[in-house]
């Protein structure tokens, strides 16, 4: 197609979107559309009832030969949907002055946003990320756009109507063929929740009627799909697009990281629901599988290594445990797909596999700080299990971690759990104390902090160095997860105090993230000083500005009895 020909199209797709989003919202308006029961379009297809995505000119992954190919698929439940408790507080009407109040918050997020967007739009335009301090850009993530997709949903939440007709437009184009990939090397795990997760979610928004994003979310889901074409159907987590493409065999990892292989099953999972099309589940769930098989098998049983072998089918090679970085989204998925799935014998192993996990976190995971007013908090650490049994903690707080508050507290409303919900909080709490004893008012991406003895014996006592022994990495790279249990814990408690501490971190982190142009990630914020790092990932605006805007909105927009977002914020709708 000439250059010409594709401004044309483009163009035309434009108007196309236009009208398809206005004869939308004028039916049902852009907040009572996040509001509504899905429409038959969102609800689960059987493998009876295949989806038939539409025809282009790109490159096709699904026309690529299968090495391994496999015999039968794993199959989702056909069940009668079970009614899993109310997830959400039953929020009552609030005065003038706090509405008020919340509606300035609320517009003052929008308007970083905007200003994020306006910079990526004139000077990265479908490429990966924008440099907020060079004014520049640059693609580490296979040069497809990963800040455009990762935001679609990001712009209709937001109400930017005109932003989201031209990024939709734009983002169907993008070609995936690995003769254009801007990496010899793709990291499947975060093109799966950034890209898969992106299109599936502005899918969701538009109560699944604009098929052009499912037909996308389908396009790269067939290259993801590829990534598993191994002897084992373990998938390559660094997997070369174009040796692929040849025929070139390639390998799963035989030291890999347990987030990057077992935190696929929500995307993959949603997608198999959207089309009937059961090779995406099958493949997550060989994983869980796997990882249910081996689960009372590692040397810290309830809980899998950071490092596995998938090469082997092995999770259990490794000695290092946590919630944090190379671990994180695995056990957050767990809880999540109990929400996604509402359903099942897949969901009701997803939930012992979490209870599990929960159980085994408690009691080595989780510590209590010793911190200077003694505050009655916990933070997720580390432990290194060897074969005998023996174990042994590392205190060190990871901002990475701070999910661990709301993923507890979402699964104390599902379970009905009281020492999740309350574990919840102090996670939560632990999180923002690390904000508001830092010097910018931003917790550092990892701290050591100093554990007590136990919780009896956690007095403070004035001989003690500052709370925290030493900081192993200063920086602030822009993270959302403190924020979004935040999140989570003032949508599932109804206590306000939540949003003024969301309100709290945003100025601080504004303020000192702030550039000329932009955003950007900074190098040591336990000083005072502050020295900027050209660096503004995708997930700054997709789930950091995301988060910051929902807590300020009505509660009931994108309800959490309704929604469950992914790792990187994108919402899915629940099967309920």
């Amino acid at each position: 197609m000439s250059r010409f020909a594709r401004l044309i199209f483009t163009a035309c797709t434009l108007v196309i979107t236009l009208y398809t989003l206005r004869q939308l919202k004028s039916s049902l308006g852009n907040v009572s559309l996040l509001h509504q029961s899905p429409s038959d379009s969102c609800l689960p297809l059987s493998s009876e009832t295949l989806y038939q995505p539409g025809g282009n000119d790109r490159f096709k992954w699904r026309d690529v030969a299968t090495q391994y190919p496999v015999s039968s698929l794993r199959q989702l439940s056909s069940k009668k949907r079970s009614r899993l408790p109310k997830v959400q507080y039953h929020f009552s009407t609030s005065n003038a002055t706090v509405v008020e109040q919340r509606r300035n918050r609320r517009q003052e997020v929008k308007d970083a946003f905007q200003r994020c967007w306006q910079a990526y739009s004139e000077k990265a335009w479908l490429k990966d990320e924008f440099t907020p301090v060079s004014n520049g850009w640059k693609n580490n993530f296979g040069g497809y756009a990963a800040t455009l997709v990762d935001n679609l949903d990001t712009l209709f939440i937001m109400d930017f109507e005109k932003e989201f007709e031209e990024a939709v437009a734009a983002a169907v184009e993008i070609d995936f063929d690995p003769a254009i990939s801007a990496l010899e090397e793709i990291n499947i795990f975060e093109t799966t929740i950034r890209h898969l997760g992106g299109f599936l979610g502005a899918y969701e928004l538009t109560e699944c009627k604009d098929k052009r994003l499912l037909d996308k979310a389908i396009e790269i889901g067939d290259m993801i799909y590829k990534s598993f074409d191994t002897p084992n159907r373990m998938p390559i987590t660094h997997w070369n697009p174009r040796k692929a493409a040849e025929g070139e065999l390639q390998s799963a990892p035989d030291d890999g990281l347990l987030a990057e292989l077992a935190s696929s099953s929500m995307e993959l999972t949603r997608l198999s629901q959207l089309t009937g099309d059961m090779r995406w589940f099958d493949a997550t769930q060989r994983i869980t599988d796997m990882l249910d098989e081996q689960q009372n098998q590692t040397t810290l049983p309830g809980m899998w290594p950071a490092k596995v072998n998938a090469r082997e089918s092995d999770v259990r090679v490794g000695r290092r445990y946590s919630i944090g970085g190379e671990t994180d989204s695995t056990y957050e998925y767990l809880v999540k797909m109990i929400a996604l799935l509402g359903e099942g014998d897949v969901m009701e192993q997803y939930k012992r596999m979490y209870e599990f996990s929960m159980d085994t976190a408690f009691q080595h995971i989780l510590f209590r700080p010793l911190v200077p007013d003694n505050a009655d908090i916990l933070i997720p650490g580390s432990v290194i299990a060897n074969v005998h049994g023996e174990s042994s903690l590392n205190s060190k707080a990871e901002h990475l971690a701070c999910v661990f508050g709301g993923m507890l507290a979402l699964g104390g409303r599902l379970f009905q759990n009281d020492t999740y919900l309350e574990n919840g909080h102090k996670v939560t709490q632990g999180c923002v104390w690390a904000y508001r004893n830092s010097p910018m008012g931003i917790m550092a991406d990892s701290v050591q902090m100093i554990a007590c003895d136990s919780d009896v014996d956690c007095e403070w006592h004035n001989e003690q160095p500052e709370w925290y022994q030493l900081t192993s990495d200063p920086s602030y790279r822009l993270r959302p997860e403190a924020i979004e249990s935040v999140f989570y814990l003032y949508r599932i408690t109804g206590d306000e105090m939540y949003q003024d501490i969301a309100w709290e971190m945003f100025q601080a982190v504004n303020k000192a993230t702030r550039t000329v142009y932009a955003n950007a990630m900074i190098s040591n914020v336990m000083s005072s000083h502050v020295s900027h790092q050209d660096s503004m990932e995708s997930f700054w605006m997709s789930e950091t500005l995301k988060y910051f805007y929902l807590i300020f909105s009505e509660p009931e927009f994108l309800s959490l009895d309704t929604f469950v977002f992914n790792t990187e914020a994108h919402p899915f709708r629940r099967n309920r």
